[in-house]
This record gives C-alpha cells, structure tokens and sequence, in this order.
C-alpha cells in the first residue's frame, strides 16, 4: 500500500516543569495571565506530525512517502535519520531561506502542557504539488502543516479522487468553520482526540452525525480511555488502552497510534486490530522523551500487544506485520 504523509517536520524542545500548571492559574484572572515555569531540563528532539507519523509507519514495516517543507538545516541531521529508519524523504521541499520549524512545549506533572509552534520553514509546503512529488497513491494522511498546503493537498486528493486521511489536529484551534469543513469533507478517514471531535462540531455547526456523515470513518482517540472507531457502517468499535503504563512525555503519542492504525489498514486488518496496533506503539511512546527515541522490538511489541488483546489478535497482527 503506497501511503503518503504530508505534515509538518519539525524540531522538538521539550521541557519539564515539576509542578501542576493549575496551581498558578487563577480562573477570573485568564485574560490577563502572564507566567514564567522554571522548569527541569531540556530535550532537543527530532518532531513535527508528519515526520513522526511516517517513521512510526517505518518502525512497522511501511516505506510511506513524507511531504512536508523544511529548512536547510534538515540535511545536516534530520533527513539521513528519517532515511536509515525507511521513511522516502524524496517529498521534502527544502527552503533557501527559512529554518526547519520549532515546537517549543512544557509539560507539567499532571502531563498537561503549554507549547508554541514556530511554522519556519513549513509555511512553503503549500508549493507542494502532491502529483509532482509522487504518484500511484492509495492513501494520503493530511496532518497539520500549512494552512494554505493542507487545504492544497485536500483539493488534490478530493478532485483526483485519491482517498485521503484527515488529521487537522492542532490546527483546528485557528481554523474557521468553512476551512474545518473543506478539510474534513470527504475523508476516507478523520482522526482526532475526543476534545477535537467536539471543537470540529462547534466550530462547523454541525452534529456528530453530521460529521459522520461527511466521511468515511472517524477515528477519536481517548487518552487512557482508548479508542472509538466509527465506522460509516456497522457498530462502534471501541478498543481499550494498554494498561500498565509509565507515562513519561505524551508529545507525539497521537502521531504514533495514527500509524499504528494505517499499517494495520494497510495490511489488511480490521478497525479493531488496526486500533490496537495503534494503541501499542502508543503505549511505547509515551513511555518514552522524544517522540522518535523509542526502539520497536518485534517480539516484546507482540508479546505487549498479545498481553493487551489476547492471543487472536497476537497471531493476527504477527502474519500481517513485517516489523523488523
């Protein structure tokens, strides 16, 4: 399966702050809110939702094409890693003038987070022609990049009838109904956290029937409450978490079950397995700072997949993935 990833590409500079945001927050004071954290330590980590959605993809086996738009500064390091890993960085559009874009994100105790992004570079991806970097494409994921580029890529992939995954995720906090609409409508797939499924349906007007109605099949995830699948026909699917796990860095966690789903869509298996698949590479990255440090092992992947979801779904996820 020939699996496109246009997203952004960035850097990750993480932080961690040894106390709860809340404490410092006081709710009728919000509009005038001005804070400094003296936080811990800092990690410098390769990033950006397409990026880590296309070496999870790689980690499982997939060789997907990344599209996204960088600064020069990504051939010193960046591109040779995502190469050795198997991701086809031949879609990457190198700026001459703007550096590779920066996600800046602390997180508290609690594991909530305050982050800035710096879009750099990505802001040119909308010179992206997905029909010039590559072709034959059975699926493209269009993660959150350039406004302006993933509105480009949605009108490719609707008007030549490629079937596309949307996953406008953090983009939806500045993006107007209309612009949530064209994204969305007709997806193959729509994934989002349970907070964004109910921003798109505020900020569309539409109901969650509505946006069902719109595309394929909806994917919410629900942090340690799992995953719903709703597929256009037939019942939910509702696949629990991996329990037992030590969370250390959620960046990164909501791109890592999107590959997991697509490699198990990719190979042929159902909601429910694709779901799990995704629910534990979650589940290893979470577990670990930086959200392409951590090593997939076939066996121990399987045994914890097994572990979660009983022996079926052992055995059907081993004879699909060709995870190293």
């Amino acid at each position: 399966m020939h699996l496109a990833i246009t997203g952004s590409i960035a850097t990750d500079h993480l932080m961690t702050f040894p106390g709860k945001f809340v404490d410092s927050l006081v709710p009728d004071q919000l509009d005038k809110i001005s804070l400094s954290f003296l936080v811990d330590d800092l990690d410098v980590r390769r990033g950006g939702c397409g990026a880590n959605i296309a070496f999870a993809l790689a980690k499982l086996g997939h060789r997907p094409l990344l599209v996204g738009a960088v600064g020069r500064d990504f051939e010193t390091e960046y591109r040779g890693w995502l190469d050795a890993a198997g991701v086809d960085t031949s879609g990457v559009l190198v700026s001459d003038t703007r550096h590779t874009a920066r996600f800046v994100c602390t997180t508290d105790t609690e594991l909530a987070q305050f982050a800035t992004f710096y879009a750099g570079a990505m802001a040119e991806a909308r010179d992206i022609d997905l029909l010039a970097v590559g072709s034959g494409y059975d699926l493209v994921l269009i993660g959150p990049d350039d406004p302006e580029g993933m509105l480009r890529h949605t009108r490719t992939c609707r008007d030549g009838g490629i079937p596309f995954a949307a996953d406008p995720s953090q983009q939806l906090a500045w993006a107007e109904g209309d612009v949530i609409r064209e994204l969305i409508d007709g997806a193959t797939y729509l994934f989002s956290n349970d907070y964004e499924a109910s921003l798109i349906q505020q900020k569309t007007g539409w109901s969650a029937d509505d946006v069902r109605s719109h595309v394929g099949t909806q994917v919410i995830t629900r942090g340690k409450d799992g995953v719903t699948v709703l597929p256009a026909d037939g019942e939910p699917v509702e696949v629990k978490a991996i329990a037992g796990v030590t969370a250390v860095d959620p960046t990164g966690v909501g791109d890592s079950f999107r590959a997991g789903f697509l490699a198990g869509i990719a190979a042929g298996l159902g909601f429910e397995r694709s779901a799990q698949i995704g629910c534990t590479i979650a589940a290893s990255v979470v577990e670990t700072t930086g959200t392409q440090e951590y090593v997939l092992d076939r066996s121990g992947f399987l045994d914890r997949l097994g572990l979660a979801y009983g022996d079926d779904a052992r055995t059907e996820v081993d004879a699909a993935l060709s995870l190293a």
